[in-house]
């Protein structure tokens, strides 16, 4: 896919920190990558081949730690689940867990998601997309970093399969307010907020860190709901 001029590339959507990885977490990703993993490569992603099986399948970009992923694939076996994350850290602690539980529905790529999702997921192969909490970039010349942009919606839409969910969180009011009207101007998503903003807190949603952090400061979360028309 060529770049968009108004979305270019050499923009990321996060900044690589090396982060502190324990030697268990180094280890996962030695020892457990080969299993879990899927390398980022510029050609379509064949998920029955990459799970072994046909099932619905939900991603969640950027997924930090990975408990809502976890949480989510325990609940629902029925359920293929793709994380995509690009610190490591979060990485190995999630391919731990996923082997101490011995779960099969769980795959990861450590890849950049914008890119991901240009090159190797194709349309209409996805029931759900999640993004919680991302990076707001508050100040405003880094807003151009935000991942919620047009461009990049349209490219998640189109993976959407006809009734897919895109589901986001944020705890930055102008984030919200910006991704509410950017996903609203989409012909090809309906709001399921019965007044057209917000909806309520998804009840299946496991707390992650930086929700957590945000409710101790005191921060309010909005949640958005949109399905592919």
């Amino acid at each position: 896919m060529p770049a968009d001029p108004e979305y270019p590339r050499s923009i990321r959507s996060f900044v690589t920190r090396a982060g502190r990885i324990t030697p268990a977490q180094q280890r996962a990703l030695e020892a457990l990558w080969p299993k879990y993993g899927i390398e980022f490569a510029a050609a379509p992603l064949e998920l029955r081949a990459a799970f072994g099986r046909a099932a619905q399948c939900t991603v969640e970009i950027g997924f930090g730690n990975g408990e809502n992923l976890l949480a989510l694939a325990v609940a629902r076996p029925e359920r293929d689940f793709l994380g995509i994350e690009v610190h490591r850290p979060g990485v190995g602690r999630l391919l731990l867990a996923l082997e101490a539980r011995a779960l099969t529905n769980v795959r990861i790529i450590c890849h950049d998601a914008v890119e991901v999702f240009d090159r190797q997921i194709t349309a209409a192969s996805l029931q759900e997309i999640l993004i919680l909490f991302p990076d707001p970039w508050p100040k405003k010349r880094h807003h151009k970093r935000r991942l919620i942009q047009h461009p990049f919606a349209e490219v998640m839409t189109r993976a959407l399969a006809p009734g897919g969910l895109l589901r986001v969180a944020t705890d930055w009011q102008p984030y919200a307010l910006e991704m509410l009207e950017t996903l609203g101007a989409l012909r090809a998503l309906e709001n399921l907020a019965p007044d057209g903003a917000f909806v309520a807190r998804p009840a299946q949603r496991a707390p992650t860190r930086f929700e957590r952090r945000g409710t101790q400061l005191g921060h309010r979360v909005w949640d958005l709901a949109f399905r592919r028309a």
